[in-house]
């Protein structure tokens, strides 16, 4: 049976992409459907944002954000920045503190960096490379960009096998910044430690996830409050790109790490 069976579960519309290190291995569902990837919009910043690192437009040591603040600090949300304005609720790097704004003020420190639009960027330096024909940038570096999932497919592919990234700069990238940090994982709650890199979750030892529960620690991704996923597992070497009609929910929770499961043991 195949893994991806497990989407019958969700009772909503949902379907998926299975990535190899060859490529494409499954496929389930509507992948060509636009749709809001919310805060998974977050790892393509992430990726523009390791695209100027490697230029040598930016250092992550970059002052940038509230006082003390660096460019780190922003994308790898221990600015201090609240959820959605620029007051702080604490000093920078003494916790974890989810913040869309903190990823936007780091796009709009690279696109000063670059000297141009941040979704102009995006578009030129990532999804024209990759063939992304269908991503929407509406504005927002932390919750804008829109797309179906064979574009998706495309930049997790990307992030698990890079050839716009040295590996130095990925490893930064997908690896963890401030790990001691404890913070509120949203959907799942206080999780110590809370690991980040820059711009995308890592996994850790975060209980609950909604990655798979047999995965690595090391398995890094995003989820969109909207119902779209993805995440890679680089000791497996695979990745899983999910999308589905409805926002974030406890059929989410409770089927995504099956899910992961499923599709590690079928593939790994």
């Amino acid at each position: 049976m195949s893994a991806l069976a497990l989407l019958d579960e969700f009772g909503f519309e949902t379907a998926a992409i299975v990535l190899g290190p060859e490529g494409e291995r499954e496929r389930r569902g509507d992948v060509e459907r636009i749709r809001p990837w919310r805060s998974v919009t977050k790892a393509l910043t992430g990726l523009g944002a390791a695209l100027a690192l490697q230029e040598g437009r930016v250092s992550l040591d970059d002052e940038a954000g509230p006082p003390g603040a660096t460019l780190r600090h922003l994308l790898a949300h221990a600015s201090g920045y609240f959820y959605e304005s620029d007051a702080t609720l604490q000093a920078p790097g003494l916790r974890r503190h989810y913040s869309n704004y903190g990823i936007d003020e780091a796009a709009r420190h690279v696109e000063r960096a670059v000297g141009r639009d941040f979704g102009d960027w995006v578009q030129e330096r990532i999804a024209d490379p990759l063939g992304m024909t269908g991503l929407e940038w509406e504005g927002s570096a932390s919750v804008g960009a829109s797309g179906a999932l064979v574009d998706l497919a495309l930049l997790a592919a990307e992030l698990q096998h890079p050839t716009l990234l040295d590996q130095e700069v990925h490893a930064q990238l997908v690896g963890v910044h401030f790990p001691e940090l404890v913070g509120i994982m949203p959907g799942f709650g206080k999780q110590d430690p809370n690991p980040f890199g820059l711009g995308i979750e890592v996994r850790g030892t975060k209980s609950p996830h909604w990655t798979a529960t047999t995965g690595s620690e090391r398995t890094y991704g995003h989820f969109g409050m909207r119902g779209t996923a993805f995440w890679i597992d680089p000791e497996a070497d695979l990745a899983l790109v999910v999308g589905t009609s409805h926002d974030f929910c406890d059929a989410h929770r409770e089927i995504m790490p099956r899910l992961g499961d499923a599709v590690l043991a079928a593939h790994r």
